[in-house]
């Protein structure tokens, strides 16, 4: 039983700590315990390391999203649609899940914890895993262009995250960039550039594809709900890698 199993049993005993515990506690009211011993008594029970890193990603990513949504002073029905699409297509969901999304993301919208807060207690629960950290710059970048425009004020969150990750700039314009139609996409996909030498795109690809390998993602603590979201990033660096073999000519 996963994170989500235990919260649906009402069985979690060891939550967060922080802002993004103070979503969580507000979002489903229940008193959770701090301690590290097992609940018998109460029957709960407390999470491994895995789940724990999946609960503080699965809280963060809605969290910061919502932050995200008031980033211009006013949450529109473009903003509201472009996160139920997410939910929906990138990852599809199941109610329970989607429930405990919308949750979150509307106990964010009215909540005193701010998008640094938020961004600073992911990056230190992932600092030392730097695909969870490129990870959520997407999402939070794929969310924000999904109704077609990339407002200054998301555009600012969304560096500011840069920052606190200790991200480097190059490749969140990379990662930008996947979103704008350009002729570099494919490059940008497998973090490279155009006049890169062959056998420096080659080993990018390689990088790339064993670093965000879905079962090697979801072993660092990516949430189950997140799992197709990885897979169709995998599935963006291979479909880049033919299109740059193609047009190189590799064999």
């Amino acid at each position: 039983m996963g994170w989500m199993g235990k919260l649906v049993g009402g069985t979690i005993g060891f939550a967060l700590g922080g802002p993004l515990g103070a979503i969580f506690g507000a979002a489903f009211g229940h008193a959770f315990d701090t301690g590290s011993e097992l609940d018998t008594a109460g029957n709960r029970q407390r999470l491994s390391t895995i789940e724990q890193h999946q609960l503080t990603f699965f809280v963060a990513a809605f969290s910061m999203l919502a932050k995200l949504a008031q980033a211009d002073g006013r949450v529109t029905q473009e903003e509201i649609d472009s996160i139920e699409s997410f939910m929906e297509k990138d990852l599809r969901l199941n109610a329970e899940s989607r429930n405990a999304a919308v949750n979150i993301f509307r106990t964010a919208l009215n909540a005193p914890g701010t998008f640094a807060d938020f961004s600073r207690q992911f990056y230190n629960q992932f600092h030392q895993q730097p695909q969870m950290l490129e990870l959520m710059i997407d999402i939070l970048l794929r969310v924000a262009v999904s109704d077609g425009n990339l407002t200054q004020g998301e555009e600012s969150l969304i560096f500011s995250a840069v920052n606190t990750f200790h991200f480097s700039t190059g490749r969140y314009e990379q990662l930008k960039s996947q979103y704008v139609r350009t002729a570099d996409k494919a490059y940008a996909v497998l973090g490279c550039s155009p006049d890169d030498p062959d056998d420096q795109v080659k080993r990018c690809y390689r990088q790339r594809v064993q670093e965000y390998h879905p079962d090697k993602i979801a072993a660092k603590g990516l949430p189950d709900e997140f799992t197709r979201f990885a897979q169709d990033k995998f599935r963006e660096i291979q479909d880049a890698w033919e299109q740059v073999k193609a047009a190189r000519g590799i064999k």
